[in-house]
């Protein structure tokens, strides 16, 4: 039988978790059994100072890089504008630009979902809106993929998605295809220029996947890929 492919995934922080007595380093749960129910194996990774990927991720297939808090906003040379701002921890940025780029320029494949997706617009020199005049935070809506759909796997162009998030790309950084955005206008789905298979979407995929073939498939295309490595 075939391992499964290995996908990193860079821990949160947090200050809450019951299952332990203070702070914490955490994976969403139902993205881990979204990469699971792929085919994967989810590794998650502590974020360090000088993480030195090149040694860490020997061995792994593909990079996921999750959702989360918000992206400190002087990464893309503005000053906090809201109170909305929230999870900001330079550390952990640092953390998601670095796996990126070394997984861009090494033939990784990535698939950013959510605070990832604008974590990668930002690296690729976007911007993003640091707080959206409507929230799309518990937010379902759907979504139509103007192009490329076969290249994230889909095999229908529209899907039912689950969001959750306060922020969006306001000016988008090079490299990036836009293939679907939301009513409001703003980009949903992109493809990214990079070595390997590499997409981005703000909607979180794993929150219903299991209701919804289409959101495993995203899963399972990437995971297919990554087998490939």
């Amino acid at each position: 039988m075939a391992r499964r492919p290995r996908i990193a995934i860079v821990g949160r922080f947090t200050e809450q978790a019951t299952a332990i007595r203070s702070l914490g380093v955490v994976s969403s749960r139902r993205l881990l059994e979204s990469v699971w129910a792929a085919g994967g194996e989810p590794v998650t990774f502590l974020p360090v100072e000088n993480p030195n990927w090149a040694e860490r991720l020997v061995g792994i297939d593909g990079v996921l890089i999750p959702g989360g808090g918000d992206v400190n906003p002087k990464w893309y040379g503005e000053e906090p504008n809201t109170e909305e701002l929230y999870g900001v921890d330079d550390l952990q940025d640092e953390n998601d630009f670095s796996i990126a780029k070394h997984a861009f320029d090494n033939a990784l494949p990535v698939l950013a979902i959510c605070r990832g997706f604008q974590l990668v617009n930002v690296l690729k020199g976007g911007s993003l809106v640091q707080d959206m005049d409507q929230h799309h935070r518990n937010h379902m809506h759907t979504i139509t993929i103007d192009k490329d759909a076969e290249g994230l796997g889909l095999s229908k162009p529209v899907l039912e998605s689950s969001c959750f998030h306060h922020q969006a790309i306001k000016e988008l950084g090079s490299g990036l295809e836009v293939l679907a955005r939301a009513e409001e206008g703003h980009v949903e789905a992109f493809k990214i220029e990079a070595k390997a298979w590499s997409y981005g979407v703000q909607w979180h995929p794993e929150d219903n996947y299991k209701e919804n073939p289409q959101q495993l498939e995203l899963f399972t295309k990437f995971v297919s890929v990554a087998a490939k490595n």
